[in-house]
């Protein structure tokens, strides 16, 4: 089965060569062609619209408008006064005294004696004697 990727360093040989690619292309400088001149357009004159009046609400009040009837007005009800109610008040409570408690002191610990362990010494070797190369005469 064939892979259906590539490796990104292929992505970057294919930019380079198309980058080094541009700088084999001579560019030729074109004189600007000359347009024709173009008809100017006539300008069209505004319309004007009529005016038209704002329209108002009626309002109720108002008696050149008897189609509409009049709205009732309902009477207001009076609602019986209610008594707030009276709670009973509760005695406090009495609490008993919590005695308090001397903080408990704790036992000294004898002081642990830290054993030094040595440093294990390295041994000393005689350094090694190199021969020399022998110069040439």
């Amino acid at each position: 089965m064939a892979y259906s990727h590539y490796n990104s360093s292929f992505y970057l040989l294919l930019f380079v060569t198309l980058f080094l690619t541009n700088n084999y292309i001579n560019q030729a400088d074109f004189p600007k062609p000359e347009l024709p001149h173009l008809p100017e357009i006539p300008t069209l004159p505004k319309p004007e619209f009529p005016e038209i009046p704002k329209p108002q609400l009626p309002t109720l009040s108002r008696p050149e408008l008897p189609h509409l009837p009049e709205i009732p007005t309902l009477p207001k009800h009076e609602f019986p006064e209610i008594p707030k109610p009276e709670l009973p008040t509760l005695p406090k409570p009495k609490l008993p005294k919590i005695p308090t408690l001397s903080k408990p002191e704790l036992p000294t610990l004898p002081k642990l004696e830290m054993h030094v362990i040595p440093k294990p010494e390295s041994p000393t070797l005689p350094r090694p004697e190199i021969p020399r190369v022998p110069k040439k005469p």
